[in-house]
């Protein structure tokens, strides 16, 4: 059975094993404080181009996104969110049990628009002591289907928020992957310049665990550790979290990037295969997460061979499914389910 479920099922790249061994014996402060975790910053601002900025890592995504909201929204205020998004399907309810309401918008293809947005916050005003007030829109890059916001896109989105008195909040989960794909426009900096916070996803590229949270708007930097340490985020062994970052952003090294080209460069040679069979699309994905559409039948014969979950029901007879390939996905494993494919067409 080989996995195509997710980008974080193998362990991490071998230059973080190494990095990890090399300092195992060093004694280092706690909390963030160590030597390592203030270079990775270093080095994280030099990548980024920006000195003013803050950067704290955290262990894991959900984390990551339920310390940023409920550190910057206050009782009566809400989030815009993607029907997709994560803080509104796969999150177990963490930003409302904080007391924050999602305000979801529904889109096909994983991204909202400032005229989406501008209805949500319309709505809210027509009885607005009655209802919660829209404060922080929340996007993902990639999103949730594995598309992504070009950089007219994002200036668009973020006009609009510093316009209408919103925070912007990107979920960088698969970051390295969207600013890797050969349709994306946008770097790091321009993330930095376009949003108020974000982070940068280290645990589906190439990291045991761990995001990299950056924050550019000052009024949000003040006492975030306390929000940390208070969700349990302010790790006592927080060198783990920093060490891995030095080594995918460190000198002039492109790990980051490569690896995450390399999931990209999987997922293009499933989809062309997958294509040359005449087989759709539930969106076209330029990053390292597609979804093909299969007959039922396919997909049970697929199963007995590979991981992946199944997407959405289509129709009776067929369903779109998730393939995901990562840093470490092997090409002749490419090979082989796109042959595989081939013999069941017959």
């Amino acid at each position: 059975m080989y996995n195509f479920k997710d980008d974080y099922s193998e362990g991490a790249h071998p230059n973080i094993l190494k990095a990890l061994l090399e300092t195992n014996l060093s004694q280092q402060m706690g909390y963030g404080e160590d030597e390592i975790c203030k270079k990775a910053v270093y080095v994280i601002k030099e990548k980024l181009q920006r000195k003013n900025i803050d950067i704290h890592f955290v262990s894991g995504g959900t984390q990551a996104n339920l310390i940023v909201l409920s550190s910057i929204l206050k009782s009566y205020e809400s989030v815009i969110s993607a029907n997709s998004g994560h803080i509104f399907t796969h999150e177990a309810g963490a930003i409302e049990v904080t007391g924050h309401k999602v305000n979801s918008i529904q889109t096909s293809n994983g991204k909202i628009t400032t005229k989406q947005i501008n209805d949500v916050i319309n709505e809210h005003k027509k009885l607005y002591e009655h209802m919660v007030k829209p404060k922080v829109v929340f996007i993902s890059q990639s999103t949730e289907i594995g598309t992504i916001y070009l950089k007219k896109e994002l200036e668009n989105i973020y006009n609009y928020c510093k316009k209408n008195n919103l925070l912007l909040y990107l979920d960088g989960a698969r970051i390295g992957s969207a600013l890797s794909s050969s349709k994306n426009d946008l770097s790091l900096s321009d993330i930095v310049d376009f949003t108020d916070i974000f982070y940068i996803g280290g645990t589906k590229n190439g990291a045991l665990l761990g995001e990299a949270i950056i924050i550019s708007n000052n009024d949000l930097k003040k006492d975030f550790r306390i929000h940390m340490k208070q969700r349990g985020a302010l790790l006592a062994k927080g060198r783990i979290l920093g060490i891995q970052f030095l080594e995918l952003f460190k000198n002039n090294d492109n790990l980051f990037f490569d690896i995450a080209k390399h999931a990209n460069n999987m997922a293009v040679k499933l989809t062309q295969g997958i294509k040359e069979l005449h087989y759709k699309f539930f969106s076209e994905s330029p990053t390292n997460q597609i979804f093909p559409i299969f007959p039922n039948s396919i997909i049970k014969q697929l199963q007995k061979k590979y991981g992946f979950y199944i997407w959405s029901k289509e129709d009776a007879t067929t369903s779109a499914i998730r393939l995901v390939t990562s840093w470490a996905t092997k090409e002749d494993k490419v090979d082989e389910f796109i042959a595989d494919l081939k013999r069941m067409e017959k």
